[in-house]
């Protein structure tokens, strides 16, 4: 990336406007070592040279390691303070850093079962996820498909699935983006009156011959015209952004527009191919140095991938096409 590249895309940060609503991005996947806290960490950064204030919160929920790919010390104060009632205004356990614009909030240090919270802890978190001051929000989410880390994903405005191109990897971003899909269909299932189905649904053996969500959304629009309307309705927002990372062939990029394939087939919605992230060895070398690869290394091209796939979220119409 040439430094007339990166000029074109730096600025300071602007202060936040108050009591504009922030824009959430969650960056999740099925599998754990696909490099999600790098890619959250160096979309942050890009943002903030973007001139976009940004919040980044570890919610890793097993083993929250953010404060690694930034090179920064676990600050005193964490999410388990907020959760537990010892601070009230989530903006108080936001902590500066080095990097002008980039606030960060630590994930859980304590024996405190997070992945078991209750349904008014986790409503009260996403609102003051929603409360915080910086116009951007990301949320770095654990691997697994727990109920609780659904519900963070599904909360975001950008809900982005981060997928190696190895097949365990690819596996478990389709598991992801099921369960995903589901969690989404039970939060609108007791106000359609549709609970069997989606229990049907769930069943690989049910009598419907519902074998994907796309069976499923097709089966209720038929069993009930209105109710299939209105789900339709209520899942039009569900739209996922799929981002490679460790590309290495030509045949590892073509993955993403055989994955946005399989999207709208398997599940009957639209998934956005976001962008590829070169496989680098200055990844695992800024890791070693503590220090964000955006730092470290601004000149280098997967800086410039991941200027480029931030521009695309933040344009969401205009994603250019992957080739």
């Amino acid at each position: 990336m040439s430094n007339s590249t990166w000029n074109q895309f730096s600025s300071a940060p602007q202060a936040s406007t108050p009591g504009m609503p922030n824009v959430v991005w969650a960056i999740g996947g099925g599998k754990g070592g696909i490099g999600k806290s790098f890619i959250s960490s160096s979309l942050a950064i890009c943002l903030t040279r973007m001139g976009k204030p940004v919040t980044l919160v570890d919610l890793d929920l097993g083993s929250a390691n953010l404060h690694t790919c930034l090179g920064i010390k676990i600050p005193n104060q964490t999410l388990s303070d907020f959760v537990s009632g010892r601070v009230t205004d989530l903006n108080q356990i936001a902590a500066n850093t080095e990097i002008a614009g980039l606030k960060f909030i630590s994930g859980f240090n304590d024996a405190l079962n997070i992945a078991d919270m209750n349904r008014n802890a986790k409503g009260r978190l996403i609102t003051a996820l929603r409360g915080l001051s910086t116009p951007y929000v990301i949320l770095d989410l654990g691997a697994g498909t727990s109920e609780t880390t659904l519900d963070f994903f599904l909360a975001a405005d950008q809900k982005i699935v981060a997928v190696t191109p190895e097949p365990t990897s690819i596996e478990n971003a389709y598991r992801f983006m099921k369960s995903s899909f589901y969690r989404k269909l039970r939060q609108a299932e007791s106000e359609l009156g549709i609970q069997s189905l989606i229990e049907a649904a769930m069943d690989s053996r049910n009598q419907h011959g519902i074998r994907s969500p796309a069976d499923l959304l097709r089966f209720i629009a038929q069993s009930n015209p209105e109710a299939g309307m209105r789900l339709a309705q209520k899942i039009s927002d569900f739209q996922i952004q799929v981002l490679l990372n460790q590309v290495r062939t030509r045949q590892d990029i073509d993955l993403g527009h055989s994955m946005k394939s399989v999207c709208k087939k398997y599940f009957g919605i639209e998934a956005n191919y976001l962008g590829y992230i070169d496989h680098d060895n200055a990844v695992w070398q800024s890791l070693r140095k503590r220090r964000p690869l955006v730092v470290e290394y601004p000149y280098s091209s997967i800086v410039g991938q991941f200027m480029q796939t931030t521009k695309n979220l933040l344009n969401p119409t205009a994603l250019r096409a992957v080739i």
